[in-house]
């Protein structure tokens, strides 16, 4: 009786043990709680990286379930994962599912990343889409890549250097700039001098230049004047002045009239302008006037009206006139 009793206890103990066991490695192992309902999410990656089964997924930070499955696709380009989350939490399908890593070297897991949660929210069986997770190995082939462009800058930056130490470092570029900073340094001397010398013209010449500068107040003053007195007899005469303006307008355009009616061939200058017997006619009064003040200026009045006196019959011509004194009286 006793050794039964005994069998049974060992029995119940490696029970308890063996229960405890299996508790232990669900624990550590992150799996579900059997005891709890469950719903899939089948998320879909280009690459799932170092993602395991049995690996957390988590929502803020707050475990929702586990990866029960990883299944690469038929065509070979992408990755089915199987999501068992527990069905007291919603996802809503608008939020994010990156696959992540704990620590630089630590496991990898699902994330969910919640947004405004207005969409919908997922039920069993339905599909998502995952974002790449990151790539350590190609992330370091990248910076191998990098460094190797940078090593071939710093490479060429040198060769750089030296094509200038030796092109352009030489003795005699050495020496010119030598020449150069010494001819800078002269220069600056001589502005030195100049502008001691300016500041001492101004010192010694100051009545002049504050004189120059109390008449420059002065014009300035009668200038103001001067703009204020146009101002008032604008404002005064300005019934005066619109007058003014107006005539001006009015005989401008009288005058533009005028033109328009000659150039139309109105008037004697429009006859002028266009009808050219008239004209001709013009150009020969024109040359006689010409002709008679010329002879008025060369022959006097009296002669140019004598010669074209009709002559008496018996009447000598005037060069044959004797003067009395040669007829005696």
């Amino acid at each position: 009786m006793s050794h039964s009793r005994l069998e049974w206890k060992v029995g119940l103990f490696v029970f308890i043990g063996l229960a405890l066991l299996a508790g232990l490695m669900l624990e550590f192992s992150k799996g579900l709680n059997f005891f709890q309902p469950t719903y899939r999410i089948y998320l879909r990656a280009q690459n799932v990286g170092g993602l395991k089964a049995q690996a957390a997924v988590l929502m803020s930070g707050v475990q929702v379930g586990t990866v029960e499955n990883i299944q690469l696709d038929p065509d070979g380009k992408s990755v089915t994962i199987t999501l068992r989350i527990y069905k007291k939490f919603k996802i809503h399908k608008d939020a994010d599912f990156i696959i992540d890593q704990s620590g630089f070297l630590g496991d990898q897991f699902v994330a969910i990343e919640p947004k405004a949660n207005k969409a919908p929210v997922f039920h069993d069986g339905e599909p998502a889409k995952a974002l790449p997770p990151f790539n350590l190995q190609q992330f370091t082939r990248s910076a191998t890549g990098f460094i190797q462009r940078i090593d071939e800058t710093v490479q060429k930056l040198d060769e750089a250097l030296a094509n200038v130490t030796r092109l352009a470092l030489t003795p005699e570029t050495l020496t010119n700039l030598t020449t150069a900073v010494g001819n800078l340094r002269s220069f600056s001397d001589r502005a030195l001098v100049v502008a001691d010398n300016v500041n001492a013209l101004l010192l010694t010449n100051s009545p002049a230049v504050a004189q120059m500068a109390s008449n420059l107040v002065i014009f300035s003053t009668q200038l103001t004047q001067f703009a204020d007195g146009l101002n008032g007899v604008l404002a005064t005469n300005r019934e005066a002045v619109h007058v003014a303006v107006v005539n001006l307008e009015s005989s401008s355009e009288t005058l533009k009239n005028l033109l328009n009616d000659v150039q139309a061939g109105k008037g004697l200058a429009g006859d002028l302008l266009k009808n050219e017997q008239v004209a001709t006619n013009v150009s020969e009064i024109a040359q006689n006037l010409s002709i008679t003040t010329s002879n008025l200026n060369r022959l006097g009045l009296w002669r140019v009206l004598w010669q074209h006196k009709p002559e008496k019959a018996n009447e000598p011509p005037p060069h044959q006139l004797k003067s009395p004194k040669e007829r005696g009286e």
